[in-house]
C-alpha cells in the first residue's frame, strides 16, 4: 500500500496532528512501509499457533490478593457532596 499526500494529511488531520509540507513525502514513505510490513503479517498462517499472554513461556510473578488497607468508606462519604444509600451522587452528564 502506497500512500499519497492526501492521505496523509488526512490522517495527520485526524490524529490533530500539524506536520510541515516538506515532511509529507517522508511520512508517506514510512506510513507504507509500516503498512506493508502490516501486509505481510497478514499473510502468515497462524492457524496452528496457541496464542499466548506473553512470549516466554513463564510464571507470572503475581503478589498475594491480600487487604492491605482498612476499609474508610463510612470517612469518604462523610466528606462527599451528596450520598444516597452508600452510593455517591454525580451530576448527569449525558442525556
Amino acid at each position: 500500500m502506497s500512500l499519497q499526500k492526501e492521505d496523509v494529511e488526512k490522517i495527520a488531520h485526524l490524529a490533530r496532528l500539524a506536520i510541515d509540507e516538506a515532511d509529507i513525502p517522508d511520512y508517506a514513505r514510512n506510513l507504507s512501509s509500516i503498512f506493508r510490513l502490516i501486509e505481510e503479517m497478514d499473510a502468515v498462517d497462524t492457524g496452528a499457533v496457541t496464542p499466548m499472554a506473553h512470549p516466554l513461556d513463564m510464571p507470572q510473578r503475581l503478589r498475594d490478593d491480600a487487604v492491605s488497607e482498612e476499609n474508610q468508606r463510612e470517612h469518604f462519604q462523610q466528606i462527599a457532596p451528596q450520598v444516597e444509600n452508600g452510593l455517591y451522587l454525580v451530576p448527569q452528564v449525558i442525556e
